[in-house]
Parts: structure tokens; sequence; C-alpha cells
């Protein structure tokens, strides 16, 4: 979908002796490189922890597979809301059953608000842009939505750049093959969230990967 490979650094944090764990959490901002802020290091409270989350989510949360979200630059009011919601078992979707709901299980809230602060310090990932028309596509229905569907514009919720904030995720630079799931989960409820679910029930599995496709080239 995507003309040029994102463009991240690092190599990814293994905690011996503990196990792999994913961070399921899923967020248009100025084109151009990853760059690296050196001075934010883990929290030492949370380091293991961080450490072992890097293990799937990347280095400073810049994953390189689709199949995690980028944690890099989300919003901290988001990370806290997930990771509570995997905690309680209130977020139901696959991977969070799979992966998450023992992960969060034992950490505090103090854990989490450091785990929310790290990954929000962290630099976005910047992606270059698309010329292609499915991305044209989806910046139509990101801006626009589809009325004729009876879907709204999803930058009324998330920002004209994607950028999300508070408890609204950060889009832009997402993996597209990540939030095209999100989005069949959540027109399917299998995620349960209404306001998603009515934003999404009426998008055809074009509109949706042409969305995703907009967002991850951001």
């Amino acid at each position: 979908m995507i003309d040029q490979p994102r463009r991240r650094s690092g190599t990814a944090w293994v905690a011996s002796g503990t196990s792999l764990a994913v961070l399921g959490l899923v967020a248009l901002a100025a084109t151009g490189p990853t760059a690296m802020h050196e001075s934010v290091e883990p929290p030492p409270p949370v380091a293991e922890t961080i450490h072992v989350c890097s293990s799937c989510h990347g280095f400073r949360g810049q994953s390189t597979s689709s199949l995690f979200p980028v944690l890099a630059g989300q919003q901290k009011d988001y990370i806290e809301t997930q990771l509570k919601a995997f905690r309680d078992r209130s977020r139901a979707d696959p991977h969070a059953k799979a992966y998450m709901w023992g992960t969060a299980a034992r950490l505090t809230d103090a854990q989490i608000s450091l785990i929310a602060d790290y990954y929000g310090a962290q630099q976005p990932v910047y992606s270059h842009a698309d010329p292609s028309p499915q991305v044209a596509a989806g910046a139509q229905i990101y801006t626009e939505g589809v009325p004729f569907a009876k879907v709204p514009a999803c930058m009324n919720c998330h920002g004209k750049k994607a950028e999300g904030d508070g408890k609204t995720p950060r889009l832009a630079g997402q993996h597209p093959d990540y939030l095209v799931r999100q989005l069949k989960w959540f027109a399917s409820m299998a995620r349960a969230n209404q306001v998603m679910y009515e934003s999404s029930m009426n998008l055809t599995a074009e509109q949706i990967a042409a969305v995703a496709a907009y967002l991850g080239s951001q």
C-alpha cells in the first residue's frame, strides 16, 4: 500500500526470564524520517516491563510488524484506558484475550501511568506520502466520511492530522493491516465500542482498506 518503507531505528529489547507480551493498542502527521529522542529512557520502576513490551512493539514503541501496533507517540490517556480495559477484561477482541488479559492483569494504576507516559513521550513514526488512488480514496473517507452510507468523517474525532486527543487514539503512521483488523472487529462488535461500531458497520472491505492505507501513509 505504501510506495516506500517506513524508516524505523533500533532493535527490540528483551528482558531475560520474562515471557513475551503484546500491548495490543489501537491511533496525519507531517511526513519525514523517524527521529530518535535519545534522552527518553524507560522510567526505572517499569523498565523491565517496557523491555518486555519492546519484544513485540519494537524499540521505543516503533513496531516493525503489523501484528503489533505502533505505540510511539500514542496518546497517553488512550494507552492508560486500554491497559486498564485489558486488566479488567472489558476489551475482549481476539488479540486482547490471547495476549493482553494476562499481561495486564497485575499492573497497578501507577505502573500503567508510567508505561503510558513513556510511550506517549516517544517520537511518532512518520511514513512517506503515497499518491496511489487507494490512499486518495481513503483520504476522502477520513476527511468527509461516506454520507450515503451514514459513515461520519474520521477526522471529526481523530483530528485533522489523525493525531488523536486524550482517550481518542493517534492513527497516523499506524500499520494499515493492524487498522484493518481493528475496524473489522469494531464492525462485528468483537471489539465493543458503540461509536466505532456505528462508524464502521457500513464500510465495505475496500473502504476499510483504503482508509487504513491512507492513515498508514501519514
